[in-house]
């Protein structure tokens, strides 16, 4: 099939360093590899699609990521203003208007079986969507590993009617979507594992320093009452040797275990670096299936979740992954596992065994090109 993935680019730095690394008869990168939107590109490449992608937060005028979102970096009253309008009232930004006709050409150029079009839209109109139904038979696949309750905007809400088939991470995101409108709703894990790039690192002494620790978390914590579950599980084992990672702001409490941002490989040597990762979902997840849950375990490395519906239909629990079901156990988790070294190491053998066997993106990308080729 042809598919155009339509996706923003959040970490433009990274591609512009994972680029100049490619050989050169090699496809360039459209996504940064901190981001599943590059591992989609990858599987479905790979298991016999053809596949284009659509920057739709690229400017007509100006540079991709000049500037971090308003949401985490603070940016001038002028350029927060304009933010906000832009996504209260999107159809009057002439830019955002220009890049839907900039979308509908790419379509009438390529001829997509799917547009496949990531969460997060805030620049993608109803109507352009309809256009592309109606004059070219394509397909609206929309691909999401938030919930629509509390992430979602007005376009993406107005849309969901025009969706033939959502796609997520969380079986209750997709009842969600569902009762928004959408067509059919598939639960399954928008994250996975790439075994060329999710692999056991031996680090130098140097990476050893820099990110060695007991305990680990790579992740966001802000703002709290969408990660509370995650800044509680934290502030009760901060004191055991924790390191925290994050590209967003810190809670003061956790600030003294605050160790830097960690992206692509960067982030894949934190993960390598610790005893034990840590990883509470957000509090908008309670059946499962953050990226991390995926790739800390084909990383080799012993992981400790929040006890969710998914983390148990994807793993064993006791033979590729522990669980704790609230603070106090978790505490108790980690002391049990920082002294029984032997037992961490056979779990994370076998999570690692368990995920290049049943859940890397080569799979999830065949699976997601049957759905879509069973759509009518």
């Amino acid at each position: 099939m042809k598919l155009l993935i339509a996706a923003s680019v959040h970490h433009p730095e990274v591609l512009a360093r994972f680029r100049a690394q490619q050989p050169a008869q090699s496809l360039d990168p459209i996504f940064p590899p901190s981001q599943n939107t590059y591992f989609w590109v990858k599987g479905l490449r790979q298991t016999g699609h053809e596949v284009e992608g659509f920057i739709r937060n690229q400017p007509l005028i100006g540079l991709l990521g000049a500037r971090r979102s308003a949401r985490f970096k603070g940016l001038r009253l002028l350029e927060r203003v304009v933010a906000v309008i832009n996504s209260r009232v999107p159809r009057f930004n002439p830019d955002y208007a220009a890049r839907n006709r900039r979308l509908i050409a790419h379509v009438e150029r390529f001829h997509p079986d799917a547009l496949l079009l990531s969460g997060g839209n805030q620049v993608i109109y109803p109507e352009t969507l309809a256009s592309l139904k109606k004059r070219w038979g394509c397909k609206i696949v929309y691909l999401s590993g938030v919930s629509p309750i509390v992430f979602s905007n007005a376009l993406e809400r107005a849309a969901a009617p025009l969706y033939d088939l959502v796609v997520v991470n969380d079986f209750y995101h997709g009842v969600q979507w569902l009762e928004l409108g959408a067509k059919q709703m598939e639960a399954l894990p928008l994250s996975a594992c790439d075994p060329e790039f999710h692999q056991p690192a031996n680090l130098t002494p140097e990476e050893q320093h820099a990110f060695g620790c007991d305990i680990g978390f790579v992740g966001t914590l802000v703002p709290e009452n969408l990660y509370r579950d995650r800044v509680e599980a934290l502030r009760v084992v901060r004191d055991l040797g924790l390191g925290v990672w994050s590209i967003h702001g810190i809670p003061p409490e956790l600030k003294e275990n605050y160790r830097g941002e960690a992206l692509g490989e960067t982030m894949l040597r934190v993960l390598c670096g610790s005893k034990i990762q840590i990883n509470p979902h957000g509090t908008f997840m309670r059946y499962g299936g953050n990226m991390r849950l995926f790739e800390a375990a084909a990383c080799g490395v012993f992981q400790i979740a929040d006890d969710l519906p998914g983390v148990r239909k994807w793993f064993e629990v006791g033979q590729t992954i522990e669980v704790y079901h609230d603070p106090a156990h978790l505490r108790a988790q980690v002391i049990y596992y920082l002294q029984h070294e032997d037992e961490r190491a056979a779990v994370a053998r076998a999570a690692r065994e368990h995920v290049l066997k049943h859940h890397t993106y080569d799979q999830r990308m065949r699976a997601l090109g049957e759905l879509i080729a069973a759509l009518k």
